[in-house]
């Protein structure tokens, strides 16, 4: 009809929505980790779990020894007195290069795997000198079967000839020159007393963990003994004779 309007209803509104869809949209670009960064973070993660599994090896490897301390120290009947004094902390053997008596140089760390029952004098090795040397042969021979886990040491704190008449006493002995000076940053004697009066007990890892009283007397030793004996009960589960 003349005089009417064709515009279909809302046709204002569409031609809006046209216009609406014309315009350019509007995109937010989001940044993406760059491949260095992402490099990063998968070595920041692979190296703390390294870590983490060097801890587990770590204690894995202790674990034993920890055991047999507890056992020895911790779980053990009441009244039962210990004669050996334990090391707290123990002093790990140190990395240094001792000579045996045909000159040939030796690694200290060479003697790990076994525990050792250590006595050091000087080479001229007076009257004490010899006891020790001879109380130390019978406590390891008194251990019977046992005996084997354990190997006497003597530690030579000079560059002396070692006099023949020892010959036939250091049979079977581990014998090694360390100078004084480097044998007195790993063992030490209790005050008042020369490393010479006491024997020391070394375990399997190289750790210096036990003195036994200045100048033992037979009394003594048989204590002494004792000790050495639930040392070795106690870490049966673990430690073999030989290296």
């Amino acid at each position: 009809m003349s005089g009417s309007n064709s515009s279909p209803p809302g046709g204002g509104h569409a031609g809006s929505a046209v216009a609406e869809a014309d315009e350019p949209l509007g995109l937010t670009v989001h940044s993406l980790p760059s491949p260095q960064h992402a490099f990063d973070e998968g070595e920041v993660r692979r190296t703390r779990l390294g870590r983490w599994k060097m801890v587990v090896v770590l204690l894995c490897c202790a674990a034993p020894v920890i055991a047999s301390y507890f056992t020895y120290y911790v779980i053990r009947p009441e009244g039962r007195r210990v004669y050996g004094e334990l090391i707290d902390p123990q002093r790990p053997m140190p990395m240094l290069t001792a000579t045996a008596p045909d000159g040939r140089a030796v690694p200290l760390r060479s003697l790990h795997g076994q525990w050792l029952l250590v006595t050091v004098a000087d080479a001229a090795c007076d009257a004490l000198c010899e006891r020790q040397l001879y109380l130390q042969r019978q406590l390891r021979e008194s251990l019977g079967r046992e005996k084997d886990r354990l190997d006497r040491v003597w530690l030579v704190s000079d560059d002396a000839p070692i006099p023949p008449r020892l010959d036939n006493g250091l049979h079977g002995a581990t014998v090694l020159r360390v100078p004084a000076d480097r044998l007195a940053a790993w063992l030490a004697p209790v005050a008042g007393h020369a490393l010479a009066e006491h024997f020391f007990v070394v375990d399997p890892q190289g750790n210096w963990m036990m003195r036994f009283p200045a100048r033992m007397d037979t009394e003594g030793a048989g204590r002494a003994k004792r000790d050495l004996e639930r040392l070795l009960r106690a870490s049966s589960s673990w430690d073999e004779p030989g290296r």
